[in-house]
């Protein structure tokens, strides 16, 4: 089942705004937002830096880097239309910050032109990272940071025993919507054949305990995927969803997937 994210501009728009909800979810979630600055604080930004965030979605990280310090400027790019378009609604009366649409395997943006180049869950849905990458890399001002985030989804799992049933989401979970799940471990490889030095590699874990949140969207659209292939009906599909919440109701929801940030830099 191919990643709805690798073609995010062919997808109904009904389904875009469903997970552009998703990513403002995840956006305000503490623990994201604390593993966010966890690997930013590892970046030397210079005075006056211009950042690009490749992959930005809403635009929940690009808000961040357009507050942090030393940071003049933040360009957001994502190929959704729509995603640019709540993007820019959601940053209103952000100065240093513009979003425009794109490719980030074919950046129509200047070379040298970025002192850090950030891609935050993104890679893992992209089918040639590798030209990801290698236009972050041409992007780049000579000593400039690229800093890559992403889930080591091979990880996730709401499991609390056994041949729990839920996993059966999870599993369908990351066939519908990550391209690569191992991507995360392939990271330090990746950046060094682009041509970066490595610099600070962090795992970073997360955990949802008794209350589901952003990883209860995980199980619903699993469950949706598992429907919609004709694996299971929609009887099926509905109580694997009030499994989720009941175990929420009852504070029994666990969930966890490990995180891992990369940085590269780009020889003087």
């Amino acid at each position: 089942m191919p990643d709805l994210y690798a073609n995010i501009q062919e997808v109904d728009s009904e389904v875009q705004e469903r997970l552009a909800a998703v990513l403002e979810l995840r956006a305000a979630d503490a623990r994201q937002q604390e593993m966010l600055r966890a690997y930013l604080g590892e970046i030397e930004f210079p005075p006056q830096a211009r950042v690009l965030e490749i992959g930005c979605g809403t635009g929940g990280v690009a808000r961040t880097l357009a507050c942090w310090p030393k940071v003049a400027q933040v360009l957001g790019v994502d190929p959704s239309a729509l995603f640019i378009e709540k993007a820019i609604e959601l940053s209103a009366g952000i100065a240093n910050l513009a979003f425009e649409q794109g490719d980030g395997c074919s950046l129509t943006l200047d070379a040298d032109s970025f002192d850090v180049v950030v891609v935050h869950t993104t890679l893992c849905h992209v089918p040639t990272p590798e030209s990801l990458v290698a236009e972050a890399y041409r992007v780049l001002r000579p000593g400039g940071w690229l800093a890559v985030f992403d889930g080591d989804y091979a990880t996730a799992t709401v499991a609390t025993g056994d041949h729990d049933p839920l996993e059966a989401c999870m599993d369908a979970f990351r066939d519908g919507f990550v391209h690569d799940p191992w991507m995360v471990r392939r990271l330090p490889g990746l950046l060094q054949s682009a041509g970066f030095t490595l610099g600070a590699i962090q795992s970073h874990g997360y955990v949802e305990a008794l209350e589901p949140a952003y990883m209860l969207t995980w199980i619903e659209r699993g469950a949706d995927l598992l429907h919609q292939s004709g694996r299971i009906g929609a009887l099926h599909a509905e109580s694997l969803k009030a499994e989720a919440r009941r175990r929420g109701e009852a504070r029994e929801w666990f969930g966890h997937i490990a995180f891992g940030s990369v940085l590269g830099r780009k020889s003087v």
